[in-house]
């Protein structure tokens, strides 16, 4: 378990979190998967739901090797974000002031752990 950081600390990682955010580049969600010569149909393929729905497109070796990029990017803006709102609660919770209680809120509770 992490123990809490001081509020300069955390701005820190907040800043450092965010700036590799700016520079991920493109980003779409789905899978995509080579299905290689002799399938029986497009050797690629992107794969995503839409309303409940799964979607299949066939893609150039082109738009799959961008969209396979593009997934990998999503993916780790998902973990950026995650982590970002994380450290937002923990300085939230920790530096301003709350409500009384008659126990204090535990870590599961606020999202940190």
């Amino acid at each position: 378990m992490k123990k809490p950081r001081r509020p300069a600390e955390r701005k820190k990682e907040f800043g450092k979190l965010a700036r590799q955010l700016a520079c991920l580049g493109w980003i779409s969600e789905g899978y995509v998967q080579n299905r290689g010569p002799g399938a029986g149909g497009p050797c690629f393929q992107w794969t995503r739901k839409v309303k409940g729905k799964t979607v299949s497109v066939a893609l150039s070796q082109q738009q799959f090797e961008a969209l396979d990029k593009a997934i990998r990017n999503w993916r780790l803006a998902q973990t950026l974000l995650k982590e970002m709102q994380r450290l937002s609660r923990e300085e939230i919770f920790t530096q301003l002031p709350g409500t009384k209680r008659r126990k204090p809120l535990g870590k599961k509770v606020l999202g940190l752990i």
